[in-house]
């Protein structure tokens, strides 16, 4: 019997790779870099797919893979893929939820340091060849307000970081039950512009659906705290960057840092790049993962496809059950 052939999209881990190749049971082809018309024209012929952020599992990409048993997204969120359209055809889609939830809560809380001392800015002065300390005043944590806006694993665990900091935490979550806020010592708001109102910290921890596109946009941002502090370590789209670039420059917002944007790469006439928004911090989404967390979300990820593409009682099983994600 043919062994069902596999796509790795996106680079993963070595060891990830491996996982799926053990014992010759699947056929693994790794292709990056593929536009969708290529992955349109190659795709017909694989029973599963694995990516990571980059490349996007549209609806015209799912209708070409007539073979698509499962896709498989290493990392936290799946909104890289057309569930919907996966659900109508039958195709299992999978991810690795707990992967990096540490290293990119620590993450969010590094830059939540950035933007309350300057440090980045600090180090390009001095790099620079300037002394002046004055510049670089900056607040502290303690008895600070942080908001975070999504209270899942990553915002779990950046709330308890900032408790341990003297913070006060609200949160925005209407999925998050009382008791569950309780446990988590933070007070939850039934409306979003009470966190908004309120808190002088706010960090965004919400996959981007139709709903949350823009969630902060040029009207809310107008309704946070003159001053207030905004990190997105999440997806970009969850702010409008046109908003944040003009609050920036006007002074309502005081500092910003993100690692995820809009389009990436961050276009050259992004009004982020400019000079004009010299207190907007940016990395890159690679900087929250480490390397004890890559590999063994990579390999997770690969187990999960190894099964699901070899164990055809199993995966239908599993959509018998209606388990589309995991």
């Amino acid at each position: 019997m043919t062994s069902p052939k596999v796509l790795v999209a996106d680079a993963i881990s070595q060891r990830g790779v491996d996982e799926l190749a053990r014992d010759g049971g699947l056929n693994v082809s790794v292709q990056t870099k593929l536009s969708p018309a290529q992955l349109i024209e190659i795709i017909p012929e694989f029973a599963a797919l694995i990516v990571r952020s980059e490349t996007k599992v549209s609806g015209e990409i799912l209708n070409a893979a007539k073979e698509l048993r499962v896709v498989g997204r290493a990392g936290v969120g799946v909104d890289n893929v057309d569930v919907e359209t996966a659900t109508r055809r039958g195709v299992l889609v999978l991810n690795a939820p707990g992967g990096n939830t540490v290293s990119t809560a620590e993450h969010a809380f590094s830059l939540l340091l950035c933007v309350a001392r300057k440090i980045p800015q600090a180090d390009a002065s001095l790099r620079g060849k300037k002394w002046s300390r004055k510049d670089f005043e900056g607040v502290e944590l303690y008895n600070k307000t942080l908001g975070v806006i999504g209270m899942g694993r990553i915002g779990s665990e950046l709330s308890r970081r900032a408790i341990a900091f003297g913070m006060r935490v609200i949160a925005y979550d209407p999925y998050l039950s009382a008791a569950r806020a309780r446990s988590l010592q933070v007070e939850l708001v039934e409306e979003l512009d009470d966190l908004l109102a309120n808190a002088d910290f706010i960090s965004l921890h919400t996959p981007l659906t139709n709903e949350t596109r823009h969630l902060l946009d040029t009207a809310r941002i107008s309704k946070t705290k003159p001053g207030v502090r905004i990190i997105n370590c999440a997806r970009g789209g969850l702010i409008d960057e046109a908003a944040l670039a003009s609050a920036l420059q006007n002074g309502h917002i005081a500092a910003a840092a993100l690692d995820v944007f809009e389009i990436e790469p961050l276009p050259e006439e992004s009004k982020l790049r400019n000079r004009s928004a010299p207190r907007c911090l940016k990395g890159q989404s690679a900087t929250r993962s480490t390397c004890r967390t890559s590999t063994p979300k990579h390999c997770r990820s690969s187990a999960r496809i190894f099964a699901s593409a070899r164990n055809s009682d199993g995966f239908s099983r599993k959509l018998r059950r209606g388990a589309w994600t995991s």
